[in-house]
């Protein structure tokens, strides 16, 4: 089972809104997911996410898809 750390889209028709959760690949992008890690809003760009979730997903293994690590890198998430 590989499991990445991706966004999941919610809101409205061009007011997006994202959560970051940690789900299998082969599951769907909206589909089901094994933890929320956090949440990203693009409109305020704001990132609030629990860094301890994120640590214990990659530290078992998980992979964050590339949008999702250059959103940690641009807003500085696990500089810590």
């Amino acid at each position: 089972m590989a499991v990445r750390i991706r966004l999941q889209r919610y809101g409205a028709k061009k007011k997006p809104f994202y959560r970051v959760v940690a789900s299998e690949s082969r599951s769907p992008r909206d589909g089901r997911f094994l933890e929320i890690i956090g949440t990203y809003d693009p409109l305020t760009e704001s990132v609030n996410v629990d860094a301890e979730k994120i640590e214990k997903w990659l530290s078992n293994g998980a992979k964050p898809t590339d949008t999702v690590k250059s959103l940690f890198k641009k807003y500085k998430v696990l500089d810590k």
